[in-house]
């Protein structure tokens, strides 16, 4: 049994049941442990959550990060880096899930590095559009709340979203952009 095994095996029961109706039985049943045996791969469900919360950070970090590389237009690297997040999002539902909805159960010293770790990833967004800000192509009054808007409506999608629905994750981050980058106003012709 390997470490990896188990957190994964914690973000699915996370992602289900919630971090605090989770016990270390739980995890310790699903990857067919005793629970003496788990304590010998980690130390406490805090530093379970600490490392699905940090593997989750690393990947949206790194996926978005590459998605917004080259020289195309900043609205297309937006429009790039929102459906690699969302399709991101979509193939890693249960890592998503503890991501965007269990960190508030982290204790307070953990809890402050996660919110560093988190305020990195939101700065990313808020550098794109700063960026198309600056090449006069955004308009926008506050970047910063601009990135957490636009976060806020990508991030509570994992709460709706299903697979096998009408539209796939790229669709939907495509229709996404449209809404943030042409509005919802009637063009003149």
């Amino acid at each position: 049994m390997s470490k990896q095994q188990i957190i994964e095996a914690a973000a699915q029961i996370f992602s289900t049941k919630g971090y605090h109706a989770t016990s270390m039985q739980d995890i310790a049943n699903a990857v067919n442990l005793k629970k003496a045996s788990l304590y010998h791969h980690i130390d406490s469900k805090q530093d379970v959550l600490i490392e699905i919360l940090d593997q989750a950070l690393d990947m949206v970090i790194e996926q978005v990060s590459q998605a917004t590389q080259g020289d195309q237009p900043t609205s297309e690297k937006l429009r790039r880096a929102m459906g690699t997040y969302l399709n991101t999002l979509a193939d890693n539902r249960e890592l998503a899930a503890v991501l965007l909805l269990e960190y508030r159960s982290l204790d307070t010293p953990q809890y402050k590095d996660h919110i560093t770790r988190r305020d990195r990833f939101e700065n990313l967004w808020r550098d794109l559009i700063l960026e198309g800000q600056k090449l006069g192509i955004f308009d926008c009054q506050d970047p910063a709340q601009a990135a957490r808007a636009l976060l806020g409506l990508m991030n509570w999608t994992i709460t709706w979203y299903r697979p096998q629905g009408p539209l796939s994750a790229s669709e939907i981050a495509n229709q996404y952009a449209d809404l943030l980058l042409h509005g919802l106003l009637q063009r003149q012709a």
